[in-house]
């Protein structure tokens, strides 16, 4: 090696010696975890459990901030144009990987102008019904979808809202339209469907459950590989069980930093999250909603980001097909 290549190796250290001195200390001031969406829905809570969750390993205030509005899109370009010091992160959904296809004018890039730090949680939803619907089972239902094709109407909570996207897979798995109904959000489309005035609706089971346990709607399965150990939920199939072969749809939850944040940011970042996934009452409390905490390879940044990379192509296939868009 020539003596120039030796210095220019000599400064590349001396460099990356500096930006690893110069963020010792972070962080040394709040860190604020932005939700895309209002206080009181499932991303807030899981965001305000894991700040919770944070402030040990972070030895330092976290603070949840809701910046609501366009289906996710205001937060998320809030994150996406924010400072990268790692004062500033977004705690999105899948909405992360589903926003690209559902809006044609984004102000940021998914995933380029994020750095993904690890996925948090996974949710799985429930199918359910009104509970006038003369079905009780999924093949029943199944049977009863095809020989009401384009007169079954199923509720969700607004474009780009899980309850959309389940929907639209349900659709695409059955070969089969129905017509959608969008709400204002998770409570009055619930409300409608237990009132039967839609037949269908795609919910999380965090808030689907109660429901299904006074009776008030029929289930029909859950959308996850496994069965779940909630009691309300544990004799329900899958809907692949039920004969919807590899139907699979979680909402899951990830954190995100803005692009160009420090390595030695990003690292301490990781770190911290990886503690407080392991926090007994953070865990608690997301088992007993019926989310599951990750703990797979996708707590690695890298990962984290095929996956979102690989959830972007998915999701933009069904949307796509289903010739959905928000604009």
């Amino acid at each position: 090696m020539g003596i120039w290549n030796l210095k220019g190796v000599a400064a590349a250290a001396t460099l990356l010696t500096a930006s690893h001195f110069a963020w010792a200390d972070y962080p040394d001031k709040p860190v604020v975890l932005v939700v895309p969406f209002a206080a009181g829905g499932p991303s807030d809570k899981i965001a305000r459990d894991l700040a919770d969750a944070l402030r040990k390993p972070l030895a330092q205030t976290v603070i949840v901030d809701n910046t609501a509005g366009a289906g996710g899109t205001i937060g998320s370009a809030r994150v996406a144009r924010a400072a990268p010091d790692g004062y500033t992160l977004l705690v999105h959904h899948i909405g992360m990987a589903t926003a690209p296809a559902l809006y044609k004018k984004l102000p940021y890039k998914v995933p380029e102008d994020f750095e993904p730090l690890g996925l948090i949680n996974e949710a799985p939803s429930t199918l359910v019904g009104r509970p006038s619907l003369p079905v009780n089972q999924f093949a029943e239902l199944r049977k009863w979808i095809a020989a009401n094709e384009g007169k079954v109407n199923i509720a969700n909570a607004g474009v780009g809202s899980a309850s959309h996207l389940c929907g639209l897979l349900l659709q695409a798995s059955l070969a089969s339209k129905m017509i959608p109904v969008p709400y204002k959000g998770t409570a009055p489309a619930m409300t409608d469907l237990m009132g039967g005035q839609v037949d269908l609706m795609c919910e999380q089971a965090t808030n689907a459950v109660p429901q299904i346990e006074a009776k008030k709607i029929k289930l029909f399965g859950v959308t996850s590989k496994q069965k779940l150990p909630l009691p309300a939920l544990a004799q329900a199939p899958t809907l692949a069980e039920a004969g919807l072969a590899g139907f699979e749809m979680t909402v899951w939850h990830g954190l995100y930093a803005p692009r160009g944040t420090p390595a030695a940011v990003l690292a301490k970042l990781n770190t911290a999250l990886r503690s407080a996934l392991k926090d007994p009452e953070l865990i608690k409390r997301q088992e007993a909603l019926g989310v599951r905490v990750v703990t797979d390879a996708r707590l690695e940044p890298v990962e984290h980001r095929k996956f979102v990379e690989a959830e972007l192509q998915r999701w933009s296939k069904v949307i796509r097909d289903a010739g959905e868009s928000a604009d």
